[in-house]
């Protein structure tokens, strides 16, 4: 793998939050997202992809699947390649086939997760040696056995680590700032998942800023949390504060709602 690989990508695809969105699925209670603020969010996430230099492609919304803004959860792009997954809620199944047409249009290897078990997207951290993959309600162990086949056909290493039960993906909890350093809350770094990488750890109070990206010299952060921004600043890391206050309310942050590759990473 090469290491820079992991948060170096000439291209993102999104999609637009449909009027459908405020029917999406959350793990708890709480308001519904507004369909409007939403998308004039999506539009700020968007134009601050460009703002790296990646080249963004914007999907269309669908408006059958209120959760289609969350592009990550039913693919994987990794090693030159696309994975179709298979997402552990039933009424995201939908969202495969459109996806798979759009990133057919893009790269030349597209692969589907073979039947058998369930995988989402956010359940999964490329860093510059190896696939993190958390266990959780979306991700079970048959999938991760049939994603792990396919990863070593492409020459990338998955390792299994425990997600903390009180949260709904592996990445609500981390983010990659660069190849070998990762942004994490307490609980996951107290787990040992991270050992052998640099760790900086999340202020406590701030939690929800875990689910940050780093993309080329960039590292997107949701706004509201000043203590992570300002110790992000410190240690060099250029941030993008991004409002993703709508999407929190369907259990969405910034690595959610794109898919982030470089289509040849021999280029």
């Amino acid at each position: 793998m090469n290491p820079e690989a992991s948060f170096r990508f000439s291209h993102a695809v999104t999609r637009q939050p449909g009027k459908s969105v405020a029917h999406g699925i959350r793990d708890g209670a709480g308001p519904d997202p507004d369909s409007g603020a939403f998308l004039r969010e999506h539009e700020a996430y968007v134009q601050a992809l460009r703002a790296t230099g990646a080249e963004v492609t914007v999907l269309e919304p669908l408006e059958d699947f209120p959760d289609s803004v969350f592009v990550e959860d039913p693919a994987l792009c990794v090693a030159g390649a696309a994975i179709i997954l298979r997402p552990g809620a039933e009424s995201r199944f939908g969202e495969r086939d459109p996806m798979r047409r759009a990133l057919d249009e893009i790269f030349t290897r597209v692969i589907d997760l073979p039947e058998g078990g369930f995988v989402d997207g956010g359940d999964i951290l490329v860093t510059g040696r190896e696939v993190l993959i958390g266990l959780s309600a979306r991700t079970d162990e048959a999938g991760v056995a049939q994603l792990d086949r396919i990863l070593a056909e492409l020459g990338v290493p998955l390792r299994i680590v425990q997600t903390p039960p009180e949260i709904l993906h592996f990445k609500t909890g981390c983010g990659l700032l660069d190849a070998e350093t990762i942004f994490a809350t307490a609980p996951l770094v107290r787990s040992g998942c991270f050992d052998g990488y640099e760790v900086v750890e999340c202020p406590e109070g701030e939690e929800p800023a875990a689910n940050l990206i780093r993309v080329n010299d960039t590292v997107f952060l949701a706004k509201g949390f000043p203590r992570t921004a300002a110790l992000l600043r410190e240690k060099g890391y250029a941030v993008t504060e991004l409002s993703v206050a709508e999407a929190a309310k369907l259990d969405g942050g910034l690595s959610c709602m794109s898919l982030r590759f470089t289509p040849d990473p021999s280029s």
